[in-house]
């Protein structure tokens, strides 16, 4: 059962309050809450009720250390191959061997999806996005390190997470308690491309 942590909280302030948060307090995440949170995920909506996920959750920071700098060449690589994704100031933050791309938070949720199921991303990433709703109202901050991904699928790191080969990490999202209150940011009003209704 998910806890109400903030009874006040409607729906609407979930959501225009939630933040990509990057500086985390040392306090650990508890194991309720981390349940809460998957309780939430699996709630998603889900194509012809498949349910593809699975999840691994890791709460050792030397581990995500560990991760953190097997995945900063990778990433180096695979901007490499588009020139427009790779700039100096990208380059020096991957080389810095004290940057860690999950921002020293002391959780991890990868959501993995099953390969064999149609519609297997678009479900994780609906899962993610409950999960990310549901830290808000919780109190917790959540940011999405899809960078992370191209070291998360090496078979090595697939056989160390216990993910076996019929899953894929789909969606790497970082959990903690915000070291700071982050500030709005504005968002475009949304383009519609064509609206039909009756006359």
């Amino acid at each position: 059962m998910i806890p109400s942590h903030k009874a006040e909280i409607t729906f609407f302030e979930v959501i225009l309050g939630r933040r990509s948060v990057r500086n985390y307090q040392a306090k650990r995440v508890g194991k309720i809450s981390i349940s809460s949170l998957l309780e939430a995920a699996v709630r998603a909506p889900t194509a012809m009720h498949q349910e593809p996920w699975a999840f691994v959750i890791i709460n050792d920071k030397k581990t995500l250390k560990s991760l953190s700098d097997l995945a900063k060449p990778l990433i180096i690589a695979k901007a490499k191959l588009n020139p427009t994704e790779l700039n100096q100031n990208m380059k020096e933050l991957f080389d810095n061997p004290d940057f860690n791309i999950f921002y020293d938070a002391g959780t991890l949720i990868i959501i993995c999806g099953k390969t064999d199921s149609p519609f297997y991303s678009a479900d994780c990433w609906l899962a993610a996005e409950n999960m990310m709703l549901a830290a808000c109202a919780m109190g917790l901050g959540s940011c999405v390190v899809e960078n992370a991904l191209p070291a998360l699928n090496l078979n090595d790191v697939k056989a160390q997470l216990k993910i076996s080969d019929k899953y894929t990490a789909v969606a790497p999202i970082i959990i903690g308690y915000p070291n700071q209150e982050n500030t709005a940011t504005t968002r475009n009003a949304p383009v519609i491309l064509t609206q039909i209704a009756p006359n």
